[in-house]
């Protein structure tokens, strides 16, 4: 099928790479793995050595040197392939590009080339049972100590926290005041530190990247711990968020793509009343209306990539794009559901298992309701309603 995205021939050359690799596992390894509670090493290792978990990372620190635009052709291909991958979006999308934007020259000597590797990964924490979306009412506090500094509290819903080496976390200063709006601060945690305990959560997503509780009773960590400067948290972690919102987008239209093409050739070759199905409206319309929906949030997310890349203001366009593709994948899935009929239902046609995770991306990185709010008070200049 034909897309309304024209790629350049470097990211032509990038989504060809891409697809090649994925080709190898396909989403019924994605599945099993992700059931049996295995992980995805052999691809993730596959795509690191071929440098494309970090095409967007500096050059100086072992990325491409190229920008978030390849990066969205790498995590839509995979989950084109029926590998919808919430640690690709998580440890060089969120992690990697906070750390490229804010931390040491050392810091990022670290663990640029690592993440960019694949070698190292690293996990986005900061999330709250009682924060929410308010990213404001983060209790989880750091307060210095004779030697570093020394962090409590609790996160949760952090994913793939099991399959990383630290946590990138968010936290209050506990110097400042006890609630409101304190100062934040983004510390690197190692998983292994004293005090550092994870608890799954378990979730009805068929996913190799799982859930958890993270909790923290008197985490030390050395002052090269921090990134960038205390307290300035809150814009720091915005180099994160934006690309977290296009990568999500990204992961989407995967999908989106995924399902239609599942369809597609499903209607093409069963049969009933001596013709393919695929020949009634009643299937042909609905799965057109799909893949119309998925090409525009497709050039709705190539769009906030091209805005984030080039220095410019991306905020509105990276929430458009999330909201647009979440929506647009989830009409693409459910569709290729009801043209499947009762086989939709069967893991060996792939696609009901995908459910959930695709369901997320309405809730996850941020809700549809936080995405209609901000467009409500940023792009319409509606009066604030929180």
């Amino acid at each position: 099928m034909t897309g309304l995205v024209i790629d350049n021939d470097d990211i032509r050359l990038i989504r060809e790479s891409v697809a090649k690799i994925a080709a190898k596992y396909g989403h019924e390894y994605f599945a099993e793995r992700a059931r049996n509670g295995e992980n995805i090493g052999e691809l993730w290792n596959e795509l690191g050595e071929a440098g494309l978990l970090g095409v967007h990372l500096p050059e100086e620190y072992g990325g491409g040197g190229a920008g978030l635009s390849e990066l969205v052709v790498v995590v839509e291909e995979l989950a084109a392939h029926g590998m919808p991958m919430l640690i690709a979006v998580i440890s060089p999308a969120i992690c990697g590009s906070i750390l490229a934007a804010h931390a040491s020259p050392e810091m990022k000597a670290d663990w640029l080339p690592g993440i960019a590797s694949g070698a190292r990964r690293m996990a986005f924490a900061l999330t709250e049972p009682d924060a929410g979306s308010n990213s404001h009412n983060v209790t989880t506090t750091a307060r210095r100590d004779a030697d570093g500094w020394t962090i409590s509290g609790g996160k949760y819903y952090i994913s793939a926290a099991d399959e990383s080496e630290a946590l990138l976390m968010v936290v209050r200063d506990g110097e400042k005041q006890a609630t409101g709006r304190s100062p934040l601060s983004l510390f690197v945690v190692p998983t292994d530190a004293p005090g550092l305990t994870l608890q799954p959560i378990e979730t009805a997503l068929v996913s190799p990247d799982k859930q958890f509780t993270v909790f923290l009773d008197n985490v030390h960590v050395g002052p090269d711990a921090l990134i960038g400067e205390a307290g300035k948290g809150l814009r720091q972690v915005f180099a994160g968020l934006n690309p977290e919102r296009i990568l999500a987008a990204a992961l989407c239209n995967g999908v989106g793509r995924y399902a239609v093409a599942k369809a597609v050739d499903y209607a093409r070759e069963r049969n009933v009343w001596s013709v393919p199905i695929g020949a009634h409206q009643g299937i042909a319309h609905p799965l057109a209306e799909a893949h119309i929906g998925v090409e525009m949030a497709r050039l709705a997310t190539t769009r906030a990539a091209e805005l984030f890349d080039g220095g410019r203001n991306a905020a509105e366009a990276s929430n458009v794009a999330k909201f647009v593709s979440a929506e647009a994948a989830l009409k693409a899935l459910d569709q290729a559901i009801q043209t499947h009929g009762g086989n939709g239902l069967a893991r060996e046609y792939g696609l009901a298992d995908l459910w959930f995770v695709t369901r997320l991306m309405r809730t996850a990185p941020v809700s549809r309701e936080m995405v209609l709010n901000f467009v409500a008070q940023h792009s319409l200049g509606l009066p604030s309603s929180y």
